[in-house]
């Protein structure tokens, strides 16, 4: 079957330039060519290119490009690998979820004393205020969990409300068990979120994106499967 660049372009709406393109960067193989140099594709094209389209939101465009040009280029164990990157970075943010969620199940909203300073405080005050010593903050702070900015003019620790917010969090963390590992985790989805209510409403969102992408891996692999019994 000989196909040309506008056959493999309307199959998935793309233009004919692309289809080039992606010839050219490696994507697809190289194409034949005619008697009067028009380029002429075949089914094995059109199976790279549905194993690219597939691949990409599995891996993204980046790496499901870099796959392609593997297989085409005979490094199919190179491949593979690019692909296991992407099993493990999946596994990961898996675990990161999971973590959350067991961080933030009996989390309770932080019981609020009178405010030491509307705005900023300092770690004396501040370790007064959670019963802990400042040893205690600064290694948090060494463990990544908090930054806390630096006066100029005296280079003493200045907590924002922000970061005393995040202080409560990983006080509340730390007596229930947690990891400072699993603590920065958590703190760092919180600053994303902008706080531990709205990580709340971002948690099924969350777990959605990780199963379409767990879904698409699926889908990729069978694609690129097809595509491989071509080669």
């Amino acid at each position: 079957m000989r196909l040309r660049p506008i056959d493999l372009a309307r199959e998935h709406g793309l233009s004919t330039q692309a289809v080039r393109n992606y010839e050219e960067s490696g994507i697809l193989p190289l194409a034949e060519r005619s008697a009067s140099g028009y380029r002429v594709y075949g089914p094995r094209h059109a199976a790279a290119l549905r194993a690219f389209l597939a691949l990409i939101p599995a891996h993204g465009h980046a790496t499901a490009g870099a796959i392609m040009r593997a297989v085409n280029g005979d490094a199919v164990e190179e491949a593979l690998r690019l692909i296991d990157e992407s099993h493990t970075q999946l596994g990961d943010d898996r675990r990161t979820l999971e973590d959350v969620e067991e961080a933030l199940r009996g989390l309770a909203p932080p019981h609020e004393p009178e405010p030491l300073d509307p705005v900023v405080t300092f770690i004396g005050p501040l370790a007064r205020r959670l019963g802990i010593r400042p040893a205690t903050l600064r290694k948090w702070e060494r463990a990544g969990l908090i930054v806390p900015r630096r006066d100029p003019r005296t280079g003493y620790r200045v907590y924002s409300s922000a970061d005393v917010r995040d202080v409560l969090l990983a006080h509340q963390l730390r007596r229930g068990g947690h990891g400072l590992e699993q603590i920065a985790r958590v703190l760092e989805r919180v600053r994303v979120a902008g706080g531990p209510e709205p990580l709340q409403a971002t948690l099924r969102e969350w777990h959605d994106r990780l199963t379409a992408q767990g879904r698409a891996m699926l889908t990729g692999a069978a694609a690129l499967d097809t595509y491989l019994g071509r080669a």
